[in-house]
């Protein structure tokens, strides 16, 4: 279980004053749940996620995973503990292929037969990909869903993804909403973190929180939340017209 208490975080802007990005946020990610953070561009929703992954340190406040008190701990600690975060823009790794990163995210020698199972899981022919490095030759569709085969593996107590609608193709999305309902019908003692716009990852949450200008602005199911947000011009007034529907962004 994820709890986060009291957090903020500040920045210094162009004046050198400090801007508050995250402002004394409170919420809890349940074991067994799937949880959605939605709200405006710019109002720190994967600033938050940053937060949680130890990318950036909060100003105040704590994060506890497991009870665990983590806020001082680095990335790499925070993985080890069962993090696995999954960015909005993948990573390439030139010289690196496909095997050995899914090899590194589980932490063990996995056969190919074992790792040709993960891609399969997200919608790749493995023969394809298991061999290929991860560099500028894969599409964003496809390292997004390389990147989510390799937060399978890890198999994490709590998985965190910033976006993963960003970029990808309609089929890829419509792919990934499946990736995540078996996810879900999947987690026990575990749990799913997805920062979203879209309506259809909107839809299979099991709880739903908006973020507006650094703070939570609601917080409930998805039966509760999301009338507030579908087809309300000022529930998520920077979202584009069509964000909330079931696509991605084309390529």
């Amino acid at each position: 279980m994820l709890e986060i208490r009291n957090l903020s975080f500040q920045v210094p802007d162009e004046n050198r004053k400090d801007k508050e990005i995250i402002r004394n946020v409170s919420l809890t990610v349940p074991d067994g749940r799937l949880v959605v953070i939605t709200g405006p561009n710019g109002g720190g929703k994967s600033t938050l996620a940053r937060l949680i992954m130890g990318i950036e340190k909060p100003t105040e406040g704590q994060i506890l995973l497991n009870g665990e008190d983590i806020t001082g701990c680095s990335v790499t600690e925070r993985a080890k503990l069962g993090i696995g975060f999954a960015f909005q823009q993948p990573v390439r790794f030139k010289g690196l292929q496909v095997l050995d990163l899914l090899r590194l995210a589980a932490g063990k020698q996995l056969n190919v037969a074992e790792a040709c199972n993960y891609l399969s899981a997200v919608g790749l022919c493995a023969r394809d990909y298991i061999m290929r490095e991860v560099n500028s030759s894969l599409s964003g569709g496809e390292l997004k869903r390389i990147e989510i085969a390799t937060v399978l593996a890890k198999a994490p107590s709590l998985s965190v993804f910033d976006e993963p609608e960003a970029g990808i193709d309609l089929w890829s999305f419509r792919n990934l909403i499946d990736v995540f309902q078996d996810m879900r019908r999947k987690i026990e003692d575990s749990s799913i973190l997805i920062i979203s716009h879209q309506e259809r990852i909107l839809n299979i949450a099991d709880e739903v929180i908006v973020i507006r200008e650094g703070q939570v602005a609601a917080q409930g199911s998805r039966e509760e939340v999301l009338p507030m947000l579908i087809g309300t011009a000022s529930a998520i007034p920077d979202c584009k017209k069509g964000e909330l529907t079931e696509g991605g962004e084309e390529q």
